[in-house]
């Protein structure tokens, strides 16, 4: 009975995942990011990348999915403190500061040709995370950098979702991945993971005063319980595939022959 239960509970589950309507949900998703709640992990979101974005170099930017488009009613206010000098947006809609409007599985862009992607929780939302990351890596240069931001299923996030992922709305029908995970992926297509940080640490209340007295949670997880905040950032840098040359043997070496004679 019990593991009926339990397979029926996966099977429906499943069938509620992304991947049906893949730009319908990342529709609900950005409405979901001009709430309240939305809007705060936002912010906290964007200050994690002006850690990290100053640091990163290059001539072209790519943000490969806009969620803080509803909420700030444009794009690219997250990439302001880049010193990258060209930077663009890529959505399923093309609106206000969006530059390419495309599917995040089939990047209009040629081969080794951007420097920096960002992915904002772009993998929960696709029904082909790895064809994602695939693309990333194919459009990146050598040396160049992918940020990843996803939300962490080892976080007290996930306890609500297991209990709304029936309601079908965001954020809660999205697929979770461990960063682990995407570390794994990330390390099979030749990249290495340079940086890696847990944030908001709260739990997921949208009324802002209660969400304010909680303020104390985000000291606390920072130093006793870094790895379980709601979010989580990667950066990985594209490894270089270094050549070892062999040096070609097409001239004959003179070789000394000692001749004797017998006496």
């Amino acid at each position: 009975m019990f593991p009926k239960f339990g397979l029926g509970l996966k099977k429906s589950f499943q069938q509620r995942q992304p991947g049906y309507d893949e730009v319908k949900l990342w529709q609900q998703f950005q409405l979901w990011y001009a709430s309240s709640l939305g809007q705060r992990l936002a912010q906290r979101e964007k200050q994690i990348l002006d850690e990290y974005l100053p640091d990163l170099f290059g001539y072209y930017l790519l943000q490969c999915g806009c969620p803080e488009i509803k909420a700030e009613k444009t794009a690219g206010n997250w990439l302001k403190s880049s010193r990258v000098s060209t930077k663009f947006c890529l959505d399923y809609d093309k609106n206000q500061g969006v530059s390419c409007q495309s599917y995040f599985t089939q990047l209009p862009m040629k081969s080794d040709s951007l420097d920096i992607i960002i992915l904002p929780h772009v993998l929960e939302f696709s029904s082909e995370p790895h064809q994602v990351l695939r693309e990333a890596e194919r459009v990146l240069i050598a040396e160049g950098h992918v940020v990843i931001l996803g939300f962490n299923p080892w976080s007290i996030w996930n306890i609500f979702r297991l209990f709304l992922f029936w309601t079908k709305k965001a954020p809660w029908n999205a697929h979770f991945l461990a960063a682990s995970r995407v570390v794994d992926w990330l390390a099979l297509l030749g990249f290495d993971v340079i940086q890696h940080q847990s944030y908001f640490y709260k739990p997921p209340v949208q009324r802002g005063s209660i969400s304010k007295k909680m303020g104390f949670l985000e000291r606390m997880g920072q130093r006793f319980w870094p790895n379980f905040g709601a979010g989580y950032v990667l950066v990985a840098r594209k490894r270089v595939v270094t050549l070892t040359p062999i040096r070609s043997r097409w001239r004959r070496q003179r070789q000394v022959v000692a001749s004797g004679y017998e006496t």
